[in-house]
């Protein structure tokens, strides 16, 4: 390689934030974002197992249309888009949605998908201080052309949530197209795992939301929900879409089951009951997250700090994901604490035990 990447990947090492892949299989899981347990249940359905293109040469079908009007119907929505991940939504929407003398506002804390579809777009952006109404309202005052803020409803590297009634309100009052990016909080929130802007009075106040299937669903893609006239916009400008090999035709058979399956209620209140056992044990300080979160982020703010808790977990046989700069800011590193319907409350006392040994 060029010496500069072998340069790069020396300053990772020394900085004690390489990042590799990790076989985690015979631990506790505390770490992945199956929260309900969905991605453990042996679904049996029948169908064609390939995809053989993109959607708009010979990859679309039957299965296709059938998952999306379900997903519109779900969702409550008028229509539905299903990309292959949700971070290719995202960079579908954002590279192709905002257009030259646009502005898109997001939120500081935003997903490394949207930032990177924005980096994509010709569209001014900058960003608004985390979660502040008050930042939000001044940058949207200094936005050109048409204005689209970027929220996440549930942030995935410190476990708050956005004030959406707030910004839903200040949007819908200055004529700002809101996006939400829904990817933790659909399937943990909501009736039957709507999501939090189902919660909303009026979810057509956002103009489209992101939703994925690989977290709390249990599966694989995302989607994309808004109106018929996004959908077809999409179709035509998102690259992420129009160049991409259709998901196989089973997935969305699979998609359509999982998003709406009958255990989701009784599984979303075993996950609150706990992550309300897990605050009530836990006495350490740094937790920061919302009490109703799946995701617990007990931040120590160093790597040394981090990584000792981290690899005293994982002796113990408890997998637990350390976060780092460059995915937090320096000086935000902690644990993200994943939990899930699935643990028990014996698993709970044991990882609480082990966090305040250490």
């Amino acid at each position: 390689m060029d010496q500069k990447l072998i340069d790069k990947l020396k300053n990772r090492e020394e900085e004690g934030t390489m990042r590799s892949l990790s076989l985690l299989d015979n631990l506790v899981d505390f770490y992945s974002n199956d929260y309900l347990g969905l991605a453990k249940i042996q679904l049996n359905t029948e169908g064609k197992g390939g995809s053989t293109g993109s959607r708009l040469i010979s990859g679309h079908s039957a299965s296709a249309e059938n998952c999306e009007k379900t997903l519109a119907n779900w969702y409550k929505t008028e229509a539905a888009l299903v990309f292959n991940s949700g971070y290719d939504a995202n960079i579908g929407f954002f590279s192709s949605v905002p257009q030259k003398g646009d502005t898109v506002i997001y939120d500081e804390a935003i997903h490394a998908s949207v930032r990177d579809g924005i980096r994509m777009s010709f569209a001014n952006s900058f960003s608004f201080r985390h979660n502040d109404i008050t930042d939000l309202k001044n940058k949207i005052s200094k936005g050109q052309g048409a204005i689209y803020v970027a929220v996440e409803s549930l942030y995935s590297m410190d476990g708050d949530m956005a004030p959406l009634g707030e910004i839903a309100t200040l949007c819908q009052s200055k004529g700002v197209y809101l996006i939400v990016d829904e990817a933790h909080a659909c399937g943990v929130f909501g009736e039957q795992g709507r999501g939090i802007v189902d919660c909303l009075p009026d979810s057509n106040v956002v103009f489209a939301r992101l939703v994925t299937f690989g977290k709390a669903f249990g599966y694989h893609g995302g989607a994309i929900l808004g109106s018929s006239d996004l959908k077809k916009f999409l179709i035509n400008y998102a690259r992420s879409f129009i160049y991409t090999t259709a998901l196989p035709q089973e997935a969305y058979r699979q998609i359509e089951l999982r998003t709406t399956h009958t255990s989701v209620s009784e599984r979303q209140g075993k996950l609150q009951e706990n992550i309300a056992f897990f605050r009530s044990k836990l006495t350490m300080k740094g937790l920061i997250s919302e009490i109703n979160s799946p995701i617990q982020i007990l931040r120590f703010g160093n790597i040394s700090k981090t990584k000792e808790m981290s690899n005293l977990l994982f002796k113990e046989g408890f997998a637990v994901k350390p976060i780092y700069s460059p995915t937090v800011k320096k000086g935000n590193e902690g644990l993200r604490i994943c939990l899930h319907a699935f643990n028990t409350e014996e698993q709970i006392e044991q990882l609480v035990a082990i966090l305040s040994i250490g």
